[in-house]
């Protein structure tokens, strides 16, 4: 809306100070002239495709960044760091391992194999110093959904097969052949054919280069996704917190029919499992909150999970849990390596869209957090090779019976903060897994499951505290307080996947919203010099008489073309359509009475007349659009200044642009709003405001004649 009169600039002020004023003029550079299809692809070829040692020895070093860092390594400076953090965190894995492996629906024995191959293969192949790569709960939870649905199809029942751990004929999706396989051996069968998908979609994203994508997963998407996906995990674990044996609900609402499963069969309770997590409950929490408490003062994180694992286990061999109590135990866990599998092929059109949310999902969290500890201390990373990294440490292991890795923030904040300096940490934790795997492994054979999910459970506090900060989140920002809560919801209450599509779309759609909520903003200048900011923003501004200074704070496109109109007519205080249809009215008005229509005039202050054309009954003469804040047009963009311009000037407003950026321009050109001559468009489009304010004082045109 146009301001009071008193605080307007005076025209006749104005006009004498603009009597010599010459516009800024810059000449556009030049763009090189098109070349031929032909030639941009020989050149491409010729410089991707050739063959040279300098550019084999860059292809291999950037493939490996071992080789490249390695020869380099401070053995005095290091050594020691790297062999402290990677014994601690090769510790803490142990127990995790064998915890997650619970929730992945498999046994305990390829959780430790599947955290001693990811070390190794990210360790050659990563670019992050810090991060520890290995089993990370919310990819296991997304495993574990797809094994339990594919066991069903096959026929197995939950966690007693087709008649305890039986064999089930498996059937190829052809029909043509028949597998005997029991259902441990089919559930990480089916795992590794998940991940095999999963890796070859990652390396597939780093070969076409799509790392981007990442950038779509915003923290409060992320945040909220794995925190709905921790209340699936917790209520998972209930059931063996109390000895049920109940089967895993499939599909939607599985939060729902788990605590329904879990109340209605509350009185079939194992005691001995039920005692047994209490206990382990009140251990861990409190000296995992001391951890916390003290982790400034204390060198190294006091591995209290193992010493629990420890205790319990030996707590139920010689207390026979399983054989008097029918407590639920880990069970035989061999020792060595199994022969290499391949996966199973007529899986794959069953759980390929299972593959990709998880490989989306372990990718982003591997390279936020890759890039989030890089910031820290300052060095980079390389999301492309991440993309690499991580697809490889699925692929390469799926063929030894491992399931789905990527980055865990636990185990990572516990490396960085026991003294990490390379991933040479990572072999350390290899070797110490391995330790594990050849000799010690088969020592849990009689460690209750009930303990495995207290781990699991303890883990979750992280992402379950992210529940008080939502408060303080709102305060800050309602849009992605909104997005993590649906997010948040959509996971935990419906599906672990429909989650995290439903936050992409959310947070897709509200970058959508702002740009339709975008309100044209009327400007004003400053008292001592040609500088305009929001009118209604700041004191002491002003407008100028019949020259309203608009800025549209968005791009200009077909989804909000048609709001943008209706915003910069409300702010002009003129809607042009509004204003012709007034006066057809009027005229036909007059028409029915046989009278010549006298439209209403007003004297300016040099006696030239003006139309009160203004719905406000204020003079409008001419409009300035700040274009600074539209950083793109498309096709509709353009059409739609052509008819706020076509509007105007049937009014007798003169329309002109000011800021646009050379994108915009290119628009405008392309579109037919700007002549393709140089110089035709001078008057339409300045490159300052003060010069398209300036020029329409100067050659100021009345709007119509009385």
């Amino acid at each position: 809306m146009m301001p009071h009169e008193d605080a307007c600039c005076t025209a006749s002020g104005d006009r004498t100070k603009n009597e010599h004023y010459e516009p800024l003029i810059l000449e556009r550079v030049p763009e090189e002239a098109g070349q031929s299809c032909q030639v941009v692809l020989s050149r491409y070829f010729r410089e991707n495709c050739s063959c040279s040692p300098q550019k084999i020895k860059s292809k291999i070093l950037g493939f490996v960044p071992i080789l490249r860092w390695l020869p380099h390594y401070q053995l005095r400076d290091w050594l020691l760091g790297d062999v402290m953090s990677g014994l601690i965190v090769g510790i803490l894995l142990v127990p995790q391992s064998i915890a997650y492996s619970l929730l992945a629906g498999q046994d305990p024995i390829y959780g430790l194999y599947t955290s001693f191959f990811s070390s190794i293969i990210y360790t050659l192949l990563g670019t992050s110093k810090h991060i520890s790569v290995g089993i990370f709960g919310v990819l296991c939870l997304l495993v574990g959904q797809v094994v339990d649905r594919e066991l069903a199809v096959a026929g197995y029942l939950v966690d007693g097969g087709v008649g305890g751990n039986g064999s089930a004929n498996v059937m190829g999706s052809n029909n043509s052949m028949v597998v005997a396989c029991d259902r441990s051996c089919y559930a990480i069968t089916v795992g590794a054919t998940v991940t095999f998908i999963a890796g070859v979609y990652q390396v597939l994203m780093a070969i076409f280069q799509v790392g981007f994508v990442s950038v779509y997963l915003s923290n409060s998407l992320l945040s909220g996704f794995a925190t709905g996906a921790s209340l699936t995990i917790l209520t998972s674990q209930v059931k063996y917190m109390l000895g049920l044996k109940i089967t895993r609900p499939q599909g939607w609402f599985t939060f729902f029919k788990t605590w329904f499963g879990v109340l209605s069969n509350l009185g079939k309770s194992n005691l001995c499992d039920l005692i047994t997590s209490l206990v382990c409950l009140l251990l861990l929490l409190p000296t995992k909150e001391l951890n916390d408490h003290y982790k400034a003062k204390l060198k190294a994180p006091i591995p209290f999970e193992l010493f629990v694992v420890i205790i319990a286990t030996l707590a139920s061999h010689f207390g026979r849990f399983n054989g008097d109590y029918g407590s639920d135990v880990a069970g035989e866990i061999p020792t060595g390596f199994l022969p290499p599998q391949l996966p199973a092929w007529s899986l794959i059109p069953s759980v390929a869209m299972d593959a990709f949310s998880i490989a989306l999902v372990g990718f982003a969290i591997t390279v936020s957090l890759s890039e989030m500890f890089a910031k820290k201390h300052g060095y980079r990373v390389d999301a492309n090779q991440e993309m690499y990294a991580i697809g490889f440490c699925n692929i390469l292991p799926s063929f030894f019976r491992c399931f789905t890795t990527s980055a865990a923030l636990t185990k990572t904040l516990v490396k960085e903060s026991t003294g990490c300096q390379t991933q040479v940490s990572g072999l350390v934790s290899a070797v110490v897994l391995l330790l594990v795997l050849l000799l010690i492994a088969p020592l849990f054979y009689s460690l209750q499951k009930c303990v495995l999910a207290v781990i699991i459970v303890v883990n979750l506090r992280g992402a379950l505290r992210k529940f008080a900060d939502v408060p303080s989140m709102w305060r800050t920002n309602r849009i992605d307080a909104a997005v993590w809560l649906i997010t948040m919801a959509t996971s935990a209450l419906i599906n672990t996947e429909l989650g995290l599509l439903v936050g992409i779309l959310v947070s897709a759609f509200c970058v959508l919203g702002r740009t339709q909520r975008a309100q044209a903003q009327e400007l004003g200048r400053t008292a001592v010099r040609d500088h305009y900011e929001v009118l209604s923003a700041y004191a002491g501004l002003r407008a100028h008489p019949g020259v309203a200074v608009v800025r549209y704070p968005a791009p200009i496109y077909y989804a909000n073309q048609s709001l943008f109109k209706k915003s910069l007519y409300r702010c002009a205080g003129l809607d042009p359509v509004k204003e012709k249809s007034r006066r057809i009215k009027f005229e036909k008005k007059l028409k029915r009475q046989n009278t010549e229509p006298e439209l209403p005039c007003k004297e300016d202050g040099e006696g030239t007349a003006g139309i009160m054309l203004s719905l406000d009954q204020k003079p409008l003469r001419s409009l300035v659009l700040d274009c600074s804040a539209v950083f793109f047009l498309d096709s509709a963009g353009v059409n739609a200044l052509k008819e706020v311009h076509s509007d105007y000037a049937e009014l007798g407003v003169a329309v002109v642009l000011a800021r646009c950026n050379t994108a915009v321009l290119d628009a405008l050109r392309r579109g037919g709003y700007l002549s393709e001559k140089k110089g035709e468009d001078d008057r339409m489009t300045f490159f300052t405001i003060a010069d398209a304010v300036h020029h329409l004082q100067r050659a100021f045109v009345p709007n119509g004649t009385c």
